[in-house]
């Protein structure tokens, strides 16, 4: 067993597979530029090391990720400086759909903005009974990234993804499940236990199928997914760049 220690997020490698855990449990995972940088470090690590097979992502603690950290939330300043820190978010997404390893999803509490998009770029999304998603951002006067205006669609139809990315609502696991969010609900017990079971099996499948399958099945089930980046990229740039969204981020 090996294992990579950053500042904001654990990497710990065993029997192929590679756990990539964040590891800000005081503030619920939530985002700051360290631990989005960290987390895109930690997948291109796993993606990159021929030991590793299949990945389970989490969260420590009560939370898997509460999106943006309110309390170290830096408002960028310039078209530039929104554009870097949305490029740096989208990299973990990157990372996560288009690399090379299966990425299994072991999503425990909040899953919320940022992080509600990161749990549903996992391949197989594992999901505690107890855990919640939504997505506040359009009420902060802000965009969703993570491809999720391509994903969305493809996983739960147009009307749907209308509802949850427009008016914000707040889902519970098994009402995820029933709409094709998540893949799978276990009781918040067994979650990290049923994700192992489904990463070892995973990591049993032959390399080339399993990724070939991967990145076959993403690329024609999402065609527009790259586009879907690039105007996610520019709408929340945009959004960043409205001094109303400062004023409601203030409030919020």
């Amino acid at each position: 067993m090996t294992m990579t220690q950053y500042d904001t997020v654990t990497l710990e490698i065993a029997h192929g597979i590679c756990t990539i855990q964040l590891n800000r449990p005081e503030s619920l995972n939530a985002m700051n530029r360290q631990l989005i940088e960290e987390t895109a470090m930690a997948f291109d690590h796993a993606n990159d090391d021929a030991d590793v097979n299949v990945i389970v992502f989490t969260g420590a603690g009560r939370a898997f990720c509460a999106g943006d950290d309110r309390n170290e939330h830096v408002h960028p300043k310039t078209h530039a400086e929104a554009r870097d820190l949305v490029i740096a978010i989208q990299r973990v997404t990157r990372a996560i759909v288009g690399g090379k390893k299966l990425v299994v999803g072991a999503i425990n509490g909040w899953a919320v903005g940022g992080g509600f998009e990161w749990a549903i770029n996992c391949d197989f999304p594992i999901w505690a009974r107890s855990a919640k998603g939504f997505f506040p951002e359009v009420s902060l006067n802000l965009f969703v990234t993570g491809g999720v205006t391509s994903l969305l669609p493809a996983l739960v139809g147009l009307n749907k993804a209308r509802e949850m990315l427009f008016l914000g609502e707040r889902y519970d696991a098994q009402s995820l499940f029933d709409m094709g969010v998540a893949w799978r609900v276990e009781e918040d017990t067994a979650l990290m236990q049923s994700a192992f079971a489904v990463a070892a099996n995973l990591a049993k499948l032959p390399v080339l199928s399993s990724r070939s399958m991967k990145r076959v099945l993403n690329q024609t089930a999402m065609t527009q997914f790259e586009q879907a980046m690039e105007l996610e990229t520019e709408a929340t740039v945009e959004g960043f760049m409205d001094p109303k969204t400062t004023r409601l981020l203030t409030d919020f």
